[in-house]
């Protein structure tokens, strides 16, 4: 899909300023016949279709929407998904909206709670939540729906709260999937191991409490009766990791496989490249940097992907288009899940504007 022109592109291309254009494009005057005609012939060569709806309002509105999700790292997860939601927000530029993002450790409960004891006070239009722990997620839903702020939640959704909208991948589904994929490619009756993050509050992520769900009902309903064995790993204290990792695989020597079913399986490939590993196949979750370097190499067999940027456009997207319509939204919106190899990583876009 080709992204729309955005009126900054358009002002580049006519040579005038994005005022310029935006004054054409509603009528208020004070424009020379030079740059009308310069930027008419820009609009015809791209094809512009105004929203006639948005032209016709007020544009004297300004909108606050609260951001939270775990901390954004460049080529990480989350930052694909902000990716998404900065470039909803070019397409309805001429919509006033104010973002306020708090962000918090992922890996630690409290720092969520902190964060979210902020959320609570801020007199805000909407909220777009990526949601990690549960509890501390649903204490700041009912808050929300207790002052009719709308809420929309990114990368998961949970049972007992009342969004606006979700958009996710099923994480069941993809745990369902790894269960599949690792067990077609390791050894018969070989050791399959298995990522738990040690995290403060001791609180496992929504998304990975789904996929490991996932994964053992597909070892149970196919009656598969491999060993599954974890491997713990830190992302306060990384230095224990390579402790951890070298006791780990130095002690099993019967582990045909192992999946990560969060965006750290990077992690692992570089401990394998350092130490020479390719006889154990491993399966991760996102198309961060680490991962598919990974996978490129050929330390990493399979990546599943889930459109994160995808998930933040279409949720800004929805956030804006409610708060000036408010009319209904399709409230379940779940994303592909896509399966990575080294073959076709190359090929692969996750989301074209």
């Amino acid at each position: 899909m080709q992204r729309k022109a955005r009126i900054k592109d358009i002002a580049e291309m006519a040579g005038v300023s994005s005022g310029t254009v935006d004054r054409i494009l509603h009528n208020r005057g004070n424009v020379s016949e030079s740059a009308r005609k310069a930027v008419e012939e820009v609009l015809k060569k791209v094809n512009y279709k105004p929203n006639i709806h948005i032209s016709g309002l007020s544009l004297k509105r300004k909108y606050k929407v609260v951001i939270t999700t775990p901390s954004v790292t460049e080529g990480e997860y989350w930052d694909s998904i902000h990716s998404g939601i900065q470039h909803a927000l070019e397409e309805y530029e001429n919509i006033r909206v104010k973002c306020l993002v708090h962000t918090y450790n992922e890996f630690d409960v409290y720092s969520c709670r902190e964060v979210y004891d902020r959320i609570v006070e801020i007199d805000a239009d909407g909220v777009i939540i990526g949601l990690t722990f549960k509890e501390e997620t649903l204490r700041l839903t009912r808050l929300l729906e207790e002052r009719g702020i709308p809420y929309i939640f990114v990368d998961s959704t949970m049972d007992n709260s009342s969004p606006l909208a979700f958009f996710t991948s099923d994480h069941y589904m993809c745990g369902y999937l790894m269960a599949k994929l690792i067990t077609s490619i390791i050894p018969a009756g070989s050791d399959i191991g298995m990522s738990q993050a040690v995290r403060i509050g001791d609180e496992s992520a929504n998304t990975s409490i789904l996929r490991k769900k996932g994964f053992h009902d597909y070892l149970e309903e196919k009656k598969i009766a491999n060993s599954i064995l974890k491997i713990p790993f830190s992302a306060f204290e990384p230095e224990k990791n390579e402790v951890w990792m070298s006791e780990f695989f130095q002690s099993k020597h019967s582990v045909g496989g192992v999946v990560f079913f969060n965006s750290r399986g990077g992690m692992l490939a570089d401990y394998f490249a350092r130490n020479g590993i390719k006889d154990i196949h491993l399966i991760g979750v996102d198309l961060t940097v680490s991962n598919v370097k990974g996978l490129r190499e050929g330390y990493i067999d399979f990546l599943i992907g889930q459109e994160p940027e995808h998930q933040g456009f279409l949720a800004m997207k929805t956030m804006i288009e409610f708060m000036i319509y408010r009319k209904p939204v399709k409230q379940r919106n779940y994303v592909r899940l896509d399966i990575l190899t080294r073959e076709t990583i190359d090929f692969y876009r996750e989301f074209n504007y």
